[in-house]
């Protein structure tokens, strides 16, 4: 996905965890990050911490959405995924996209992987891998403080 793309609509989830979320209730309010993940990623896993004490600071501020990608059969388990979410505190909505769906509409390849959109909906910023959390809040940042300036 190229920045400056729009955001895609969210469809062809097997199923919405932690409630469910259409494209038009995140574009106009406020920048929105989506996470791609996998429960068979271990550098998701050891991730999650930071990302949850991340997404916590930027809760009242940014939108979060998780998409659990598979990279395996095994992975399209919903029941393991609701358990490994649980254990790893992902409490934003979840989409699992068994089918790769939303995978394929965002040409993504890599978790963790994190899109930044502003709040017109609009890719600003792409990274994939476990590190680099400081990055991504220079990144929210920037944008938080865009929206503060254009008002």
């Amino acid at each position: 996905m190229k920045l400056r793309s729009k955001m895609p609509e969210l469809m062809g989830e097997a199923a919405w965890l932690n409630g469910s979320v259409k494209r038009d209730d995140l574009v106009g309010k406020r920048p929105t990050i989506i996470h791609f993940w996998s429960m068979s990623c271990h550098e998701c896993k050891e991730g999650f911490p930071q990302f949850n004490q991340f997404r916590k600071a930027f809760d009242e501020r940014v939108n979060f959405i998780a998409v659990h990608m598979p990279r395996s059969q095994e992975d399209t388990d919903i029941g393991r995924i609701k358990k490994i979410a649980r254990r790893y505190k992902i409490t934003q909505p979840i989409f699992v996209d068994n089918q790769m769906t939303l995978t394929d509409l965002f040409n993504n390849q890599y978790v963790p992987s994190y899109y930044l959109f502003d709040q017109n909906g609009l890719l600003r910023h792409y990274q994939s891998g476990g590190s680099g959390m400081k990055m991504l809040e220079k990144r929210v940042l920037k944008l938080l403080n865009e929206k503060v300036d254009g008002i």
